[in-house]
């Protein structure tokens, strides 16, 4: 009697020792699953892509690779910024060619050549430098006013052909001393001109 409770007492107890064993291997079997499991995911996100980085592209094993198109964007730009200096140089450095301004109509020519009519000066006083020099820069517009005017030199023949004569006599010497020696041809060839514009309103109203 003795020997069989103490046998189920034996029995009881190795049962439960045995119980608790199988307990803990069972848990240990569960939790090397559980870490296995996450492994395989963990490999499979990464060969997909997917996982929370899945979206942000790998870089590049070649850093030059990945620096290249910055390095071609900034080129290109520096470049374009480049050429657009040099076409804004070059335009800079062109010189503004001022236009030259066309003969005078004959009337405005004339216009001006009239206003000496009530002036003079006394040759030998000192004061002809200027007035005789006006009247023949005048005569010199009006010349080239009627040889440009759209009636042609054909029409002004007479007043053309008396300021050539004038101009050939005084030349190119503009000093007050050879000026005063042409006194009479200067005066008498604005007034002779003078006339002739009168007899011809239409060229100068």
């Amino acid at each position: 009697m003795l020997f069989r409770n103490a046998a189920r007492t034996t029995t009881g107890t190795g049962d439960r020792a045995d119980a608790r064993r199988s307990f803990r291997t069972g848990l240990r079997t569960g939790a090397l699953a559980v870490v296995v499991a996450t492994a395989l995911v963990s490999c499979t996100q990464a060969s997909s892509g997917g996982g929370p980085d899945g979206d942000v592209p790998a870089a590049s094993a070649d850093p030059a690779a990945d620096r290249a198109p910055i390095e071609e964007n900034t080129e290109n730009a520096e470049n374009a910024d480049d050429a657009d200096r040099a076409e804004r140089d070059a335009a800079a450095g062109e010189p503004t060619a001022e236009p030259t301004p066309g003969p005078e109509l004959v009337r405005d020519a004339f216009a001006t050549l009239q206003a000496t009519l009530g002036e003079s000066c006394t040759p030998g006083a000192g004061d002809c430098a200027y007035f005789l020099g006006r009247v023949t820069r005048e005569l010199t517009e009006l010349d080239e006013a009627m040889r440009a005017d759209g009636k042609g030199p054909g029409h002004f023949r007479q007043p053309l052909a008396d300021m050539k004569a004038l101009f050939d006599k005084v030349g190119d010497d503009r000093s007050e001393a050879h000026l005063e020696k042409h006194f009479s041809a200067i005066v008498g060839t604005r007034d002779g001109v003078n006339a002739w514009m009168q007899g011809h309103p239409d060229d100068y109203r």
